[in-house]
């Protein structure tokens, strides 16, 4: 290779070394500001439960039937499409806090990853979560939905499952902490999605695929209503 070849390969991987090094930002989380609003609205017109189930996230969250696969909980479902933890942290005072929830049900990190954020990166900003829940809501219990495999986003897999890994880890240090496992049961005999779950853009999940999901999380959420403290969520 020529001189002048050798000094551009350089060039090359030099920038890709530094791509690779620069942390993945949060997106600018004022484009839910419609979505935030659209719940508060609800809430102005409607009465929501006591000490409920809250269901909040991603996608995954907002397209889960989930007053019909737990109908016999006071649930709350307030999943925003392409969410990050980081979004879900910054609406905290207006999607978490009002409802002082009994238990919280926590779908994101998925497109944290696909945004470029390291498993690192999810167990902290999880961390985060978890700590703003135990100042604010001593009492509630907090049940981590593992990062789901999709065909779409295989390719990311490894660093998802390392997201999940992580924050089990994280879960088995407090018996405040769940970690429900609902990836595993989406996986085929060779161990990659089963498409037979998904909606046609292989990563959301369809009727099949969340009724998996209602039969794996059932036992882990009546784990956690069990263990929850009883009485007001007061600081």
């Amino acid at each position: 290779m020529s001189v002048a070849g050798l000094l551009l390969l350089s060039i090359l991987s030099m920038f890709a070394v530094t791509q690779t090094d620069v942390p993945a930002t949060n997106p600018d989380p004022n484009r839910f500001a419609r979505d935030i609003e659209a719940f508060e609205q609800w809430d102005s017109k409607n009465a929501f439960p006591a000490e409920p189930v809250l269901f909040v996230g991603s996608s995954s969250i907002r397209m889960w039937r989930t007053r019909e696969g737990f109908a016999n909980l006071p649930v709350i479902n307030r999943g925003f499409g392409g969410s990050h933890i980081s979004d879900v942290l910054y609406f905290f005072d207006r999607i978490v806090l009002p409802y002082r929830p009994k238990v919280i049900v926590f779908y994101a990190g998925d497109n944290d990853v696909a945004g470029g954020k390291p498993a690192q990166r999810v167990l902290e900003d999880y961390r985060k979560f978890v700590d703003r829940v135990g100042t604010e809501l001593p009492r509630t219990r907090l049940i981590f939905v593992t990062i789901k495999p999709s065909g779409q986003r295989w390719a990311l897999w490894p660093e998802m499952h390392k997201a999940n890994e992580l924050v089990r880890d994280l879960c088995a240090k407090s018996d405040r902490l769940f970690f429900a496992d609902l990836a595993t049961p989406l996986l085929d005999s060779e161990g990659k999605p089963d498409d037979s779950f998904f909606l046609a853009d292989r990563l959301h999940l369809n009727a099949q695929g969340y009724a998996i999901w209602n039969k794996a999380l059932a036992p882990i959420l009546k784990q956690a209503l069990a263990s929850s403290s009883s009485g007001p969520n007061d600081r």
